[in-house]
């Protein structure tokens, strides 16, 4: 088995939510993700940009990368079913 985000939450950035795996899901239910705000302007990838127990957290990852965490929303994820 390769290593995923079931050991390591962080594998899952840079994935879409919806590419997690049912293990992946289920070991990180009730984390929160960050990802990137839709606008007309800018239709952003779906991909997961931070990963944490908490908003705030998530937002430290976010600006500790250089990115603007107003520009993402926070998301906490559900179980798979």
């Amino acid at each position: 088995m390769t290593i995923s985000a079931v050991k390591e939450p962080q594998r899952a950035i840079g994935r879409s939510p919806d590419r997690l795996d049912l293990d992946e899901r289920r070991a990180l239910t009730g984390k929160y993700i960050a990802l990137e705000i839709y606008t007309p302007e800018d239709l952003p990838l779906r991909r997961i940009e931070a990963i944490g127990d908490s908003v705030p957290e998530c937002a430290r990852q976010l600006a500790g990368r250089g990115l603007d965490p107003v520009r993402f929303e926070f998301t906490r994820l559900a179980p798979p079913y």
